[in-house]
């Protein structure tokens, strides 16, 4: 008798696992993200189809579409591919696509880290705002309107640079044909536009960090610097590595204004320091070359960023799970 009372009890105590149902809240969410939905299917599913034509020397038929000439195309297989890799300007692109984005990559988190720990300990609100704006206002000009700043720096005759270099005593320079100085220019142009955007994402995580421990930390006699060591920078680990990982996905590819725009189109004299796969590709296009080449570089760039952000984030979660980001 005992036993049936107990199985019944616990029967009782069982919770009771209620069916889900659509809400109305889920149809008002379903109808706020669908236009986001049409608009990734569109623009971001739909033209991977477009893959196709790097692996296929593409024709253009007179009076047809753009799908029939791609699926009447001759199929080449991976010969687009063995064309770009046999080329004797792919070990200099991946150089400069490479070396460019590990310094980015690891002075983008270096800089705008540092200056978000600075700017945390102001004490003047007011003056925190002004140096975030100033600092992230570079962020919203486009390579194009840097570019003329960049000219009216480094022009030959009426250049504040070579006005400079002048008055210290020195010779002018023609700056657009003097390699040895643009990776400098490009490390300096990257950072100054970047780090603000960067440095306020870091700042945001700041500021939600819980106050009690700074305040505990007061109270042991922690300095400023033992403060941000022990209590700014493990919080902010997961936002780091995150944008680090974020980064590393894009080791394959390179800023196009950056390396196009402010140098002018990259000239010759320039060719062998401002040359990546993207001015490449945009070269390619200008020239009479085979549209499934240049797509075949396009591809190749796809496929080794997706490599790289799945094998970094595979690394991150093996050594800590609650910072990967997927």
């Amino acid at each position: 008798m005992s036993l049936k009372t107990g199985e019944r009890a616990a029967e009782i105590r069982k919770p009771v696992r209620k069916k889900k149902r659509w809400s109305r809240e889920d149809t008002e969410l379903a109808l706020l993200g669908f236009p986001t939905f049409i608009w990734y299917i569109l623009f971001c599913y739909l033209p991977m189809f477009g893959i196709i034509i790097a692996f296929k020397n593409y024709r253009i038929f007179p009076r047809k579409s753009f799908l029939y000439n791609l699926l009447h195309s001759d199929f080449v297989g991976f010969k687009n591919f063995k064309f770009f890799f046999n080329n004797k300007s792919f070990t200099m692109l991946l150089r400069n696509t490479l070396l460019y984005n590990i310094v980015f990559i690891i002075l983008g988190i270096v800089i705008p880290v540092a200056l978000a720990l600075m700017i945390n300990e102001l004490y003047s609100k007011r003056k925190s705002k002004v140096y975030q704006t100033m600092m992230f206002f570079p962020h919203f000009l486009s390579w194009v309107v840097v570019s003329y700043f960049v000219f009216a720096f480094l022009n030959v005759n009426y250049g504040l640079l070579n006005k400079l270099v002048i008055a210290l005593g020195g010779t002018r320079h023609q700056w657009y044909a003097e390699a040895q100085y643009w990776p400098l220019f490009f490390v300096l142009l990257k950072i100054w536009k970047g780090t603000g955007y960067s440095m306020v994402v870091y700042l945001a995580s700041i500021t939600g960090i819980d106050g009690s421990l700074y305040e505990a930390a007061m109270l042991d006699g922690a300095t400023k610097w033992q403060q941000a060591k022990f209590i700014t920078l493990p919080m902010l680990k997961t936002v780091i590595v995150m944008m680090f990982i974020l980064s590393v996905g894009g080791i394959f590819a390179s800023d196009f204004g950056l390396f196009y725009q402010v140098t002018q189109g990259v000239p010759n004299s320039l060719y062998k320091v401002a040359s990546t796969f993207d001015t490449y590709v945009y070269s390619a296009l200008q020239s009479n070359a085979s549209i499934g080449k240049t797509a075949a570089v396009s591809t190749f760039q796809s496929v080794a960023c997706c490599i790289t952000i799945l094998t970094a984030n595979f690394i991150v979660s093996k050594i800590d799970s609650d910072s990967a980001v997927f």
